[in-house]
């Protein structure tokens, strides 16, 4: 292989032969968890091909290795020790990070960016101002040469590397990103991704954050449980993505534990690895520090974007990521929500991505157009290895469902608001400190303490377990009539049947079936939860026959009649 650095492409010369039928090994030497990510994200390049072997291994000297070798544990891939791979001959070695001594490795090395954009630097290592993933100093260690292949997404980045060492640039292609390919890929599981994660039509709002110092969690730790005790629960949903470092740094238990707060109040923190990407398909808006998550969310869909980020020494001016920032709308507090979103201006976030990324808008004459990325690199990595590549088609895995919330609030402080014939309900989170017209708690879910204070209880059906040798089952007016009895401060008490089918009795009163008509936009009827009408139902007089219902800015029609004997019967 030529290793000269006389900023030719290497193509193979000097090298093992692997095109007499042995194949090719191929070493991914990730240093730390996101690295790792970015090269999962390569794998479909070599999809099918048994002449192909693949092997990971940790690169050491990160703060942040300790969770890679775990995610090569889950999907079930060989590793070897740092000391067996730097002994080994490898055909091709595909790394996400310059840094580590690589230069101990034997093969024709590529590089994959692990982040979009080039936005960061970081002072006291490096090159004085030079981007994260750009810097000669890790690019040519030692006076080295440089990678047989820098794999960029723009061309612009290779604008930026030639001003820094044209040596270095003289390797870099432009391909595309992959990671960027499976969330376009994977546009039409949006509506799957809201199911899975229970938003509807909610309004899902996702947080992201990087890693260090500058960082939203690390500046702005309150902000989660600020937006989540801000937010009704029945109009808008709270996610959060947090960089794999600091998944590493802090640990999943102490993260949860620090988060705890916004978690109960139902917030999503999505996995470092592919949820963070199917959360942000799910998205409608996303408020963002100096991270390059935003950059793949703006150009994959183009939603509205919100700086939660107040400047430091890492964002590097003129960068795609700094770009976004300057022309988002800041979010200095949670109760500036709504005004920073009706302050954005669409295609902000697109053209900030637009010099990150090959968008199809944004694609000229001779540059591959997003899409391409995985069928550019098949072709670079076997021509490094010296094989044909296979026959079939290359396609970007889509992403997975991602996990729903590990916590849903069991008790809601209730706002009411009655206006003429309708009745404007507004829920949060019953562990916030809020006014409120009353509380309501799921009943065997919620814990006592909040059973005893709900002026409304109820509870849901359909969470039968197998059936077992001796059971105990309610009705519908037995359970209700139970629990007015025991719970004294209760003074409506309701069963949800279903998402348009409820039956509840208010104190002193009789037993009445509620039939829900939720409002239909667009073709879809849009259903909200039947405990939110309940509350409107607890907050009217008794004895009417209709209820106006607003919930999440919808209206919806409850219908009230007597209940039929069938219905109060009806074993829960």
């Amino acid at each position: 292989m030529d290793t000269s650095g006389d900023g030719r492409r290497a193509t193979g010369d000097g090298r093992r032969a692997t095109g007499d039928g042995r194949g090719g090994s191929v070493l991914f030497a990730a240093r730390s968890a996101i690295a790792l990510y970015r090269l999962l994200d390569l794998l479909p390049v070599f999809a099918g091909d048994a002449r192909v072997s693949r092997v990971f291994t940790l690169v050491p000297g990160s703060d942040f290795g300790v969770d890679a070798l775990a995610a090569v544990e889950r999907v079930g891939a060989r590793s070897v020790p740092w000391d067996e791979a730097c002994r080994d001959t490898y055909d091709l070695i595909v790394t996400a990070s310059p840094k580590g001594e690589l230069h101990l490795l034997r093969g024709p090395r590529v590089l994959l960016p692990h982040g979009a954009g080039f936005g960061k630097t970081f002072h006291g290592e490096g090159s004085a101002d030079a981007a994260s993933g750009l810097d000669p100093e890790y690019l040519m260690p030692h006076g080295g040469p440089p990678p047989a292949l820098h794999a960029l997404a723009h061309p612009g980045q290779i604008e930026r590397l030639a001003a820094l060492s044209p040596r270095a640039a003289a390797r870099a292609a432009v391909v595309g990103d992959p990671t960027l390919e499976r969330i376009l890929a994977s546009l039409p599981l949006r509506e799957s991704f809201r199911a899975a994660l229970g938003t509807g039509a909610r309004r899902l709002i996702v947080l992201t954050s990087t890693w260090g110092g500058e960082s939203l969690l690390r500046r702005r730790p309150d902000l989660p449980f600020e937006l989540a005790a801000r937010l009704p629960q029945d109009a808008y949903q709270l996610g959060l993505v947090v960089h794999p470092n600091e998944w590493s740094r802090t640990g999943e238990f102490e993260l949860s534990e620090r988060l705890a707060p916004a978690l109960d109040a139902g917030m999503v923190l999505a996995r470092p690895y592919e949820d963070w990407a199917s959360v942000l398909v799910a998205a409608d808006a996303l408020i963002t520090d100096h991270g390059s998550t935003a950059l793949y969310y703006a150009a994959a869909l183009d939603g509205p974007v919100l700086a939660a980020y107040d400047g430091g020494d890492e964002l590097i001016p003129g960068s795609p990521m700094a770009e976004l920032l300057a022309h988002a709308p800041h979010l200095d507090r949670a109760e500036e929500l709504e005004e920073a979103l009706e302050r954005y201006r669409a295609g902000t976030g697109r053209a900030a991505a637009a010099s990150a990324f090959l968008l199809p808008a944004a694609t000229a004459a001779g540059v591959p157009d997003q899409g391409s990325a995985l069928e550019r690199l098949r072709l670079e990595l076997y021509q490094l290895i010296g094989l044909s590549p296979p026959v079939a088609p290359v396609t970007a895995r889509l992403l997975p469902i991602p996990a729903p919330p590990s916590r849903t609030p069991s008790a809601f402080a209730v706002r009411v608001r009655l206006d003429g014939d309708e009745t404007h309900v507004e829920r949060f989170p019953g562990h916030v400190d809020a006014p409120a017209h009353h509380l309501a708690a799921e009943y065997g879910v919620a814990g006592e303490r909040q059973s005893q204070s709900a002026a409304l209880l109820y509870r849901r059906t359909g969470g039968a377990t197998a059936a077992a040798a001796y059971s105990v089952g309610w009705t519908v007016d037995g359970w209700i009539s139970h629990v007015l009895d025991s719970y004294p401060g209760c003074r409506t008490a309701g069963v949800v049947l279903s998402p348009v089918h409820c039956v509840v009795r208010v104190r002193g009163g009789s037993l009445v079936s509620v039939r829900i008509e939720p409002p239909r936009e667009n073709g879809r009827i849009v259903h909200s939860d039947p405990a939110a009408v309940l509350s409107a139902v607890h907050a009217r007089p008794t004895g009417v026959s209709r209820v106006t219902c607003v919930i999440g800015g919808r209206r919806y029609e409850a219908h009230l009649s007597p209940a039929t004997a069938e219905e109060s019967g009806r074993i829960l």
